[in-house]
């Protein structure tokens, strides 16, 4: 995608071959930032503090932080190692575990002085896998957008999302906002209406800052405004992305996500949610009782931060001294209440026997 007409990802390998590159997206929309990881414990951070984020990316990220601690130690105990770090810095988005058992199946059979090699190929091969992934993501999306483009003769489209999934959140093109990109480049007029997503504000920080920047027209909106616009028709069809996609088709994503359902479902409007092969876990089969839920640091809840009119980046208290805060990062939102599952294969429908029919290798791996 791109930042003011300069194409971007947000990962890459540095011109040495080896270190890491990536956008520190703790640091936008104020400031753009980039950062070089040369170490497990950097990459390790990274994850963890959400410099970067978006279950497609945690992924990748994860793949070269592997490749990081090889380049240090290519031993059996070094790989296991590495493995639990990285495993430990995320615990919702199955994308993290799935990269980490690719990059493990890909060097755990091969002499200590091959694995760096190959950890590093394979990382390269994720990271492209997820980038063509979205793009067909996109085409499929998009030609949802586009049929409903055609029913309203000429009139834009009014798309809500929630949180981020765009390319900030993959390696590029993203996954909710691949079918508006798509739609976009082809000249469907639409509009986009951007949760802003408390308490990190990822909707307001990262989505409006992609979107805009790439010459998307948005609004910004309140979290709690999405059930008035659609009262009002409003919103023509809901996108959002997802961390985890259980075998029924129940969909965990950032908290927020199951009421902006609920509304959807209320008020007839298509509520379909994108994502790619990896973030399926056939594994799981009832998401409420069974994925495990992140809960963040309270200060995130109590606490913002934001650019002052003389140009500082502060940070601010927004809650009385002494009130503690809960915050959990995702909700579930149960297959009923989802449309259809974007993904690489075109729409599926949220339900055992879909799923399992469009990615029957992966669902036999999930029974095993």
């Amino acid at each position: 995608m791109k930042v003011d007409g300069r194409p971007m990802r947000t990962i890459w390998l540095e011109p040495d071959g080896w270190a890491v590159g990536i956008i520190d997206q703790t640091r936008l929309p104020h400031r753009f930032e980039t950062m070089r990881l040369e170490t497990l414990d950097q990459a390790a951070h990274a994850i963890r503090a959400m410099l970067v984020r978006g279950a497609p990316l945690i992924g990748v990220a994860a793949a070269y932080g592997v490749c990081l601690a090889l380049r240090e130690d290519a031993s059996d105990a070094a790989l296991d190692a590495a493995c639990d770090t990285l495993a430990k810095t995320r615990p919702t988005a199955i994308n993290l575990r799935w990269a980490l058992g690719e990059m493990t199946a890909a060097v755990r059979h091969l002499p200590r002085e091959a694995r760096v090699a190959a950890a590093y190929a394979r990382a390269g091969e994720i990271a492209e896998e997820d980038v063509a992934i979205n793009q067909a993501i996109g085409r499929h999306g998009g030609a949802l957008i586009e049929a409903t483009a055609r029913r309203k003769v000429g009139e834009r489209v009014e798309i809500l999302t929630h949180c981020n999934a765009g390319w900030l959140a993959a390696v590029d093109w993203g996954t909710a906002l691949a079918p508006i990109y798509t739609a976009h480049e082809r000249g469907i007029p639409l509009h986009v209406w951007v949760d802003e997503t408390r308490p990190r504000n990822q909707g307001a920080s990262l989505t409006a800052w992609e979107l805009s920047r790439h010459g998307v027209p948005c609004t910004l909106i309140a979290d709690n405004t999405g059930g008035h616009l659609m009262q009002h028709g409003k919103v023509d069809l809901v996108i959002v992305g997802t961390d985890r996609v259980t075998a029924q088709g129940d969909v965990c994503n950032k908290i927020g996500t199951y009421l902006k359902a609920l509304a959807a479902h209320d008020n007839g409007v298509p509520f379909y949610v994108a994502l790619p092969s990896p973030t399926l876990d056939f594994a799981v089969v009832d998401g409420v009782a069974e994925i495990p839920i992140e809960e963040r640091g309270a200060e995130e809840v109590t606490e913002i931060a934001g650019k002052t009119a003389d140009g500082r980046i502060e940070t601010v208290r927004i809650a009385p001294d002494g009130v503690t805060a809960a915050n959990y990062g995702f909700d579930v939102t149960p297959a009923r209440l989802v449309t259809g599952l974007i993904t690489e294969r075109g729409v599926v429908a949220p339900n055992r026997a879909a799923l399992a029919a469009a990615f029957a290798e992966r669902a036999g791996a999930g029974r095993a």
